[in-house]
C-alpha cells in the first residue's frame, strides 16, 4: 500500500524532515509533489525514530511545509540498463544528456551493487596496455585491478584520462568498453571530454557520465554509482572487459564533506565524515573479477592532491584501499613532461601476476625492476652533484645523470597522441639501459642481458 504524506516539517537546505512517517527504509526514493502539480524526487539519507530526513535531488526552492506530499516508493534508486547505454551520455543520475531520447531498459538494478563474496572474487591477471610507457612498463595496469592516479590541481590529469580512454586495449577479447565518470568538472572541461572522445572514434565503446560543477552535491555523490552500476552490468551479463575511470574524487569527497555537514554530522580530519574510509571502499570495491565470468570490472580513480599533499585523508584512504598508485609529479609538468609520472613512488601492486611470458614478455619484469633501480641511483647523483658540483663527479655518477635525462625526455615524456606498443616500450626501455655499462645491471639474468642488451662490450672497461 503507498500511503502519501501532506506536509513538510522542516525545510533546511537541500534537505527536508517528515514526521509520523512509518516503514521508512535507508536510501530509499522518495517523490514529492508540489501545489503546482510539478515533481521532485529525494532519497531519504537519515531515520530517527519516526522521523526521515529527506534529501530533494533538485533542490527544495519552492517546496511548501504546508502543501508539499510526499510519496514513498519502496525501493532505492535504480538505473535503468539495456545493450543501449553504450555510446551515451547521462548526466549524473542516470538521465540521458545527449539528446538522444530515453534508454528502453531491460532491468533496473539498485545503484548501490550488490555484495560480492569474496571467495568468488579471481586473482587479478593479465594487463591492460594503455599506449603509455611509464605505465604499461613500470607499473602495469592489470585486469580486474583499482589503481588510481595522484594528481594535483592544474596538471594534465584530464589530458591523461583521454588519452587512456583513447588507446586502451585488451589483446584476447573484442569485448572492451570504458564507463567514464566527470564529477563536478566545469562545463568547459565536460565539452573537452566528449569532443575529444568523439573526434577519437571511440564514442561506440563508452558509456559516459558527466556531473558539472554546478550540479547538486547529491548528484556527485551518485554519480559513481551509476558509472558502476553501468559497468557490472556489462561486465557480468553481457561479458564485457570494462574500465572505469573516476574523475575528480577530490569533488566527490568534497560534496561527501558538504553533504555530512549538512546533516550535522561530527567531522573527523579535515572536516571530512569519519566514514569517509568506508564510503571510498563501497565505491573502490566494486572493481574485480567473479568465478565464472567472462567479463571484469577494472578501475583507475583519478583524484588531485589538496596542496599536493599525499598524506591528505583524501589519497591517503584511497593508498589503503587500492592496490597501487601512479603519482604525477608537478616538477616533471613544470619542465614540461607529459605525463608527468613520478616513478619512484608509482607502483603496482598487482603487476608481478600480470607480465611476463604469456602476457607481455619474458624481460618484462626484470627490466622494471632494473629502470627503478637505476633511475633511483640517478636521484642520489642529482643530489650528490648539487652538493659538490657535476664537474666534480665520478664518471659513473656523471653517466647516470645522462641516463636519468635520456630516461625523463624518451621514456616517461611522449605526446598525447603517441600510443606505443608494449613492444616498443620494453625496447626503448633496453636501448636506455644500455647506456649504462653491462656490469651495472644487477637486477637482470645473464641470459636476458645477453639477448636485449645493446651496449658496447668495451663500456665496461670505462668505469675503472
Amino acid at each position: 500500500m503507498i500511503i502519501e504524506y501532506l506536509g513538510l516539517s522542516r525545510i533546511d537546505g537541500s534537505l527536508v524532515m517528515l514526521d509520523g512517517v512509518k516503514g521508512a527504509s535507508y536510501d530509499e526514493m522518495v517523490e514529492l509533489k508540489m501545489q503546482d502539480g510539478s515533481r521532485r524526487t529525494g532519497r531519504i539519507v537519515q531515520i530517527e525514530g519516526e522521523r526521515v530526513v529527506i534529501q530533494v535531488f533538485e533542490g527544495t526552492k519552492g517546496l511548501s511545509l504546508v502543501n508539499t506530499s510526499t510519496r514513498m516508493t519502496g525501493h532505492p534508486i535504480r538505473f535503468g540498463l539495456s545493450p543501449e547505454i553504450i555510446g551515451r551520455v547521462f548526466d549524473g543520475l542516470g538521465r540521458p544528456a545527449d539528446g538522444l531520447g530515453e534508454i528502453y531498459p531491460l532491468l533496473k538494478r539498485d545503484i548501490n551493487g550488490s555484495p560480492i563474496n569474496p571467495v568468488a572474487r579471481v586473482y587479478p591477471k593479465n594487463y591492460i596496455r594503455t599506449g603509455i610507457s611509464s605505465i604499461d612498463c613500470l607499473t602495469t595496469l592489470i585486469r580486474g585491478q583499482k589503481l588510481p592516479i595522484f594528481s594535483g590541481s592544474g596538471m594534465k590529469h584530464n589530458e591523461l584520462a583521454v588519452q587512456i580512454v583513447r588507446q586502451a586495449s585488451i589483446s584476447d577479447s573484442e569485448n572492451f568498453a570504458i564507463v567514464f565518470a566527470a564529477m563536478g568538472v566545469k562545463n568547459d572541461v565536460a565539452d573537452y571530454f566528449r569532443r575529444s572522445f568523439e573526434k577519437a572514434n571511440v564514442m561506440n565503446q563508452v558509456v559516459m557520465f558527466l556531473n558539472h560543477a554546478n550540479d547538486p552535491i547529491v548528484e556527485r555523490i551518485m554519480t559513481p554509482r551509476f558509472a558502476l552500476t553501468a559497468a557490472e552490468y556489462l561486465a557480468f551479463d553481457l561479458d564485457y572487459n570494462v574500465l572505469v575511470i573516476l574523475t575528480d574524487m577530490t569533488s566527490y569527497a568534497e560534496a561527501l564533506r558538504e553533504f555530512s555537514s549538512s546533516k550535522g554530522e561530527i567531522p573527523g580530519r579535515k572536516g571530512f565524515p569519519g566514514y569517509l574510509y568506508s564510503d571510498f571502499a563501497s565505491i573502490y570495491e566494486r572493481a574485480g573479477i567473479i568465478e565464472g565470468a567472462k567479463g571484469s570490472v577494472t578501475q583507475i580513480p583519478i583524484l588531485t592532491m589538496p596542496n599536493d599533499d599525499i598524506t591528505h585523508p583524501i589519497p591517503d584512504l584511497t593508498g589503503y584501499i587500492t592496490e597501487g598508485q601512479i603519482v604525477l609529479d608537478r616538477t616533471l609538468d613544470t619542465i614540461g613532461v607529459y605525463p608527468p609520472v613520478s616513478v619512484l613512488p608509482s607502483l603496482s601492486r598487482l603487476m608481478k601476476d600480470g607480465i611476463g611470458a604469456g602476457y607481455t614478455r619474458e624481460d618484462h619484469s626484470m627490466l622494471a625492476n632494473q629502470l627503478f633501480s637505476a633511475y633511483a641511483r640517478v636521484q642520489d647523483a642529482k643530489s650528490l652533484a648539487g652538493v659538490i658540483g657535476e664537474d666534480e663527479l665520478p664518471d659513473s655518477d656523471k653517466r647516470l645523470l645522462e641516463f636519468g635525462k635520456a630516461f625523463e625526455a624518451r621514456f616517461i615524456n611522449q605526446g598525447p597522441s603517441e600510443n606505443r606498443t608494449i613492444e616498443q616500450t620494453l625496447d626503448l626501455g633496453w636501448e636506455l639501459l644500455s647506456m649504462l655499462p653491462r656490469e651495472e645491471l644487477d637486477r637482470v639474468d645473464d641470459e636476458t642481458i645477453r639477448k636485449y642488451y645493446k651496449g658496447q662490450q668495451e663500456m665496461s672497461a670505462v668505469t675503472a
